[in-house]
């Protein structure tokens, strides 16, 4: 592998957004750049940040910066096998404890102490404390493999975006409208809080406030990386970017009226609005202050600006189209307990795809992240400045 000059290589950043169980393709991408590189390759990105289920994978990336290889084999080993009650509790007296404790607390008014959330993810807590090796990042900092690794977690007290960083070298926090940087030892509690959906998971006590996913809110996903350094970026989605609106939705003929929305649908759309609407947004944004940059540059003026080279990966389907042929898969008891929203019909995979982890739809998440990466093989490894190895089977 022909690695970069170290100090374009120490600027070069990985960015994972969120997405439930749609992250399972950011898996799929890396596994496709293992095979780009060579069997002893390391990490090639000494900046890695992540959002919700986004900083679990940058976080398991980092810790094995090393090789990039065992970083992938050790992603897989979860993400291919993945069932959805090692994220939630899915069985029967799980579900009605759950659902009675949250009536009681939000439509009775009775205390009930943290029951905002309709499920018990108390499982994905023991799922990442058995395999997370939050040392590691230390270790990799310290060798000069990382330069800074960071998660972003919503505080709902001060309704602000927080990007929990950690690096070897002191880099300036800073703070913007509603969104600060603060240096840190990342753990589970910084994992847990950047992965709790909203209504669905519960918030999480960290530094005395309340956190939840890192995507409410979120107005510029790109920010971290460019604070902690970075000129490049590569950033992998998880939303089909060709697509205008949930491809499972039927057409209504022309003379009939369209049936209203189901609450799965309106929870589709607002998990959109969450985990996607604001990095496209962005990326969109940091296009028009490119084109400023290399414009300001040509006159001769310093306007302060800098270029920052991106390169994007998404999925080439639409992952809820995947998601309604695997509907199904999910444990009978969630089913039925989310049949009355409506998740569980075509109509409503838009939700279903950030809600199923089950290892049907994630292999096929895998497998289309690994097929993208490769069709962009050139691109990829041009921008990464890697020197492409024969792409195994």
């Amino acid at each position: 592998m022909n690695r970069p000059g170290r100090e374009a290589s120490q600027r070069l950043a990985l960015i994972l957004s969120g997405g439930g169980s749609r992250a399972a393709y950011q898996v799929g991408v890396l596994a496709g750049l293992r095979q780009l590189t060579g069997a002893n390759a390391p990490n090639p990105f000494p900046i890695i940040t992540g959002t919700s289920a986004g900083a679990i994978n940058a976080l398991a990336l980092a810790t094995h910066s090393a090789s990039l290889h065992t970083a992938v084999d050790s992603m897989l080993a979860v993400w291919a096998g993945f069932r959805s009650d090692h994220v939630m509790r899915t069985d029967w007296p799980g579900l009605l404890a759950q659902a009675w404790r949250w009536s009681h607390t939000n439509l009775l008014g009775t205390s009930g102490g943290n029951t905002t959330a309709l499920l018990d993810n108390s499982p994905l807590r023991s799922l990442l404390a058995r395999h997370m090796r939050f040392g590691c990042i230390e270790e990799g900092l310290q060798a000069g493999r990382l330069q800074a690794v960071s998660v972003c977690a919503f505080d709902y007290h001060a309704s602000r975006s927080v990007y929990f960083y950690q690096s070897h070298h002191r880099i300036t926090p800073w703070r913007r409208h509603r969104r600060v940087g603060v240096q840190t030892r990342l753990g589970l509690d910084h994992l847990m809080a950047s992965a709790a959906i909203p209504l669905l998971f519960p918030p999480v006590y960290l530094n005395r406030s309340w956190y939840g996913d890192g995507a409410v809110r979120q107005q510029a996903p790109l920010s971290p990386a460019l604070h902690l350094g970075a000129n490049r970026v590569l950033v992998i989605g998880v939303t089909h970017r060709t697509g205008s609106g949930p491809s499972s939705m039927p057409a209504a003929a022309a003379d009939q009226t369209p049936p209203p929305p189901t609450l799965a649908q309106l929870g589709g759309h607002l998990l959109h609005s969450t985990f996607i609407d604001n990095l496209e947004t962005d990326l969109e944004q940091l296009e028009r202050l490119n084109f400023l940059a290399s414009h300001s540059a040509l006159d001769g003026r310093d306007t302060g600006l800098r270029h920052v080279d991106v390169m994007v990966i998404s999925p080439s389907e639409p992952l809820d189209v995947i998601a309604a042929r695997h509907r199904r898969a999910l444990p009978a008891a969630l089913r039925l307990f989310l049949r009355g929203s409506g998740a569980t019909r075509s109509s409503g995979s838009d939700l279903l795809s950030y809600l199923l982890f089950e290892a049907e739809y994630c292999n096929e998440l895998i497998e289309l992240g690994r097929r993208d990466a490769l069709a962009r093989a050139d691109d990829l490894c041009n921008f990464l400045g890697l020197e492409r190895v024969q792409a195994g089977a």
